[in-house]
């Protein structure tokens, strides 16, 4: 640590600062050595503290993720592959909606109905179109693929999702 003498202005290295009084060699001058600061012990205390608390949000981002994907509450999982738009025999436009059911449990499941619910560009729902998917049961870790064409007009359908009729659960396009 370099210091300087407040009279002679004489400059002396210390190899510790202690933080006592120092005498000037060449003009008897006595003043009190500043200390070493703990600005490194400080930042590190700091680096640590917001490491820990990094680590305590993404452990409970973990927990709470971890509790929305538990297979044993959610054994059944709905998912949309695509939503395209065909033209029927009538000459009506319609909405083809195809996707997956998903057990991934260790058991065997009764599938239930499957229910694809239409939205405008709001969020408000146009339609609620129950439809039974062509599986009864799902063996353990088994997929079914389900197709459904929604009746009535498409006109102002802006997002689609698919619910498991006695779970609420699925995915949206």
């Amino acid at each position: 640590m370099k210091i300087k003498c407040d009279v002679c202005k004489t400059e002396y290295s210390l190899p510790n600062a202690s933080g006592g009084p120092v005498r000037c060699a060449i003009c008897g001058n006595v003043w009190r050595c500043p200390g070493a600061t703990n600005k490194n012990s400080l930042m590190i205390f700091f680096a640590s503290l917001c490491a820990l608390l990094a680590a305590t949000v993404f452990a409970v981002a973990v927990i709470i993720t971890s509790r929305h994907n538990d297979p044993k509450k959610m054994p059944l999982v709905a998912t949309l592959a695509n939503v395209s738009s065909v033209v029927d025999d009538s000459g009506a436009n319609r909405l083809v909606v195809n996707g997956t059911v998903t057990n991934r449990s260790d058991d065997i499941y009764g599938l239930p109905d499957l229910i694809v619910v239409s939205y405008d560009a709001n969020g408000n729902p146009l339609s609620r179109q129950r439809f039974m998917p062509s599986a009864t049961l799902l063996d353990a870790g088994q997929t079914v693929r389900f197709s459904h064409t929604l009746s009535g007009d498409i006109a102002g359908v802006k997002k689609v999702t698919v619910e498991l009729a006695e779970y609420k659960q699925g995915d949206e396009k």
